[in-house]
């Protein structure tokens, strides 16, 4: 009994004392601890995002495109070109590694590669010059400025350890290639994005934009806003359907709660199809959701979403529409695109660094895009690849 109670003060001693820790040193607690929490978040091979456990195969193929990837291929040499050994180890991965599917959305997380924090003035121009010829002017806009609204976080929270416009770590996976499979990864706190590249196809999935706020008032970066358009879109398509239609695609109309189902660590998350089908929309109706995606699908390069958005099309029949929350002006919401081939969320969540009710508001939103059924991470290209040409 004394030994028992011997070993139960002591857990409570070390418990207390890394809670006390975590919170003096945040971030050198996570780094203790979120390589655990990866192994047993990732323990399981991937599969990707289904809508009941199984990959509907057959969706994605080996093709050419016509798009080129020589701008971007051009521009990841010109930014591994400018780091010294140290930092091109660091940032350097096997095309298949499993730190694709580490990238997290939270502040606390562990990340790897090379970071803004540590680049200079021609390596950062070099990172955003990949950036540049990766994503389109809007793309790029909505990233830059994700990034300075962690910069406003920053300054709001005068906490400069956690949060802060250059937290964001760059890797590239393989080696940039016209014809062999590659890609990069950027990774922080509101802004992921996995880019991946085989000869002239592109998987910009996951990409993973947000902010809290995602509008600065004050300070340094005021004026800078993010994903207005998101919102005003969401809105105006949910109002363009009758009643009938609505009935549907609202499967619950009080938004209490987190509703992204595609966040971190959910590569193999079971999503059933929810709501309304786009099927049954008039021609008007269906080219106000087309705007709505393209939102989405158009912050790669023009050439590239327009193949993605060809692919999107294919499987219109599919497409489903899922609305949470009120649909007035000033409402709350979460709304979810979702098809065989690709898994759109947009949603206002609860606060985490700011003050506020504990409940979903419009100073804190995420958005999330997702290649279902397996192609995130152009994992189902790079095997189909890897079984033709066996490495």
């Amino acid at each position: 009994m004394r030994l028992l109670l011997k070993i139960t003060l002591t857990l409570i001693i070390v418990v207390v004392a890394f809670v006390g820790f975590a919170v003096w040193k945040p971030m050198a607690a996570s780094r203790m601890l979120w390589p655990t929490l990866e192994r047993v978040m990732l323990r399981k091979p991937f599969v990707g995002i289904t809508t009941a456990g199984v990959v509907q195969a057959g969706l994605f193929r080996i093709e050419s495109t016509g798009a080129s990837t020589l701008a971007v291929v051009n521009a990841a040499r010109a930014f591994l070109d400018t780091l010294n050994e140290e930092q091109r180890e660091k940032v350097s991965f096997p095309v298949d590694d499993q730190e694709w599917r580490r990238w997290a959305n939270v502040h606390l997380s562990y990340r790897r590669g090379v970071g803004f924090l540590e680049l200079d003035e021609e390596q950062a121009a070099a990172a955003y010059g990949l950036l540049a010829a990766s994503l389109s002017a809007r793309g790029l806009e909505t990233s830059t400025n994700i990034m300075r609204l962690e910069g406003h976080l920053a300054d709001l929270m005068n906490d400069f350890d956690q949060y802060g416009e250059k937290r964001y770590w760059l890797t590239i996976m393989g080696a940039p290639s016209l014809t062999e499979p590659w890609g990069w990864q950027i990774d922080g706190h509101h802004l992921v994005i996995n880019f991946f590249v085989l000869g002239d196809q592109v998987v910009m999935t996951p990409t993973f934009m947000g902010s809290e706020p995602p509008r600065a008032t004050t300070g340094r970066y005021s004026g800078t806003v993010i994903l207005e358009e998101e919102l005003a879109a969401g809105l105006e398509f949910i109002n363009a359907l009758d009643e009938g239609q609505r009935s549907v695609a609202i499967i619950d109309s009080d938004k209490v709660m987190n509703n992204n189902r595609g966040e971190l660590f959910q590569d193999n998350a079971v999503v059933p199809y929810e709501g309304m089908r786009l099927s049954t929309l008039t021609p008007e109706q269906r080219k106000i959701a087309q705007r709505l995606i393209r939102l989405y699908i158009d912050n790669a390069r023009r050439e590239h979403a327009n193949v993605k958005m060809i692919e999107i099309l294919r499987h219109w029949d599919e497409t489903r529409f899922a609305w949470v929350g009120g649909t007035e002006p000033d409402s709350v919401f979460y709304y979810r695109i979702h098809s065989p081939v690709v898994m759109i969320e947009y949603d206002h969540q609860v606060p985490v660094a700011l003050d506020g009710p504990d409940l979903p508001s419009r100073n804190h939103v995420h958005t999330v895009v997702r290649t279902p059924n397996g192609n995130d991470y152009g994992k189902d290209l790079l095997r189909q690849h890897l079984l033709a040409h066996p490495h």
